[in-house]
């Protein structure tokens, strides 16, 4: 039997505890009414799923379809924002203070258990090996047409792989892995809210994604981060209409985001997922990179 959002939120709070919580520390961290909090309770207590302030192995097993099971990385295109550097490098190999930017991505996934891990790669792409002997379980998706298409054909040559799934853009500098998380209720996008965003938002109506655009100002306009998670059944859906948008006249020159979220949004219900600018970075220019690590001003 499908989970309430409510009896998701605070399963989902429980799973990730090493202890019994009470009703109090449940409320703080769900952010429901301790009333609600108290109500829940007692349906998951009756339903199995929670003892004594503790999540069961049932309870566990109720959260196991909304479970992250993989995770797809876009990395094919050449980041030309950041050349010179990206003449010889793949932006997500590029080393910020030392650490390729990948990597923090990638260990955020193992964190939380997730060892299906896929790679879309095109410029450079033998770069990409050396990140073997610290990620052997990672497979690698060969992009053919990454310097003649935008990278929804990244998202087409990974499209049977969606479901249950995150999808990062690689080029992301991750401050606070927990961000990451291994559970998820539906499918949502990250972003953060803004007064006004000259670069790509979206929109957003209770919680709700509703469209893609440059540039916007008010209070539903978030910043978007590309980092996003599909359920099950909306990854299916991905398969065919990535597909569908991509053969399309122009279609070769989309963003990948832009079929859930545009072109095809009236098949999805897209939710928004708060994150703070202190969370995680794109760095796009030399520059930017320059002024976050020293070494690279020279």
């Amino acid at each position: 039997m499908p989970l309430s959002r409510k009896q998701f939120d605070v399963l989902e709070v429980l799973a990730h505890g090493s202890a019994p919580m009470t009703q109090r520390e449940l409320e703080r961290a769900t952010g429901h009414s301790l009333g609600t909090v108290n109500r829940i309770l007692k349906e998951l207590a009756e339903l199995g799923y929670v003892r004594a302030g503790a999540i069961t192995v049932d309870g566990l097993s109720a959260l196991e379809p909304y479970r992250c099971k993989r995770a797809v990385f876009i990395a094919a295109g050449f980041g030309s924002r950041l050349v010179p550097i990206t003449f010889n490098t793949p932006k997500p190999l590029v080393r910020v203070h030392g650490v390729r930017i990948i990597d923090r991505l990638l260990d955020a996934c193992l964190e939380i258990g997730i060892e299906e891990i896929y790679i879309v790669r095109g410029y450079l792409s033998e770069l990409f090996d050396q990140l073997l002997y610290k990620y052997p379980m990672v497979k690698f998706l060969e992009n053919p047409a990454y310097n003649e298409a935008n990278n929804i054909s990244s998202s087409l040559v990974a499209r049977y792989l969606l479901s249950n799934a995150y999808v990062f853009e690689s080029d992301l500098l991750l401050y606070n892995p927990k961000i990451v998380k291994k559970y998820h209720y539906c499918s949502n996008f990250l972003g953060i809210k803004k007064q006004r965003v000259d670069d790509w938002c979206v929109i957003v109506k209770d919680g709700v994604i509703i469209d893609e655009k440059v540039g916007g100002e008010g209070n539903d306009v978030w910043q978007m981060v590309g980092i996003s998670y599909w359920d099950e059944a909306d990854g299916k859906k991905l398969s065919q209409d990535i597909q569908t948008v991509y053969q399309a006249p122009g279609g070769k020159e989309r963003y990948w985001e832009q079929v859930p979220l545009v072109y095809q949004r009236g098949h999805y219900r897209v939710e928004i997922r708060e994150c703070l600018d202190d969370d995680v970075v794109e760095i796009d220019t030399f520059n930017e990179l320059k002024a976050i690590d020293k070494t690279y001003d020279v």
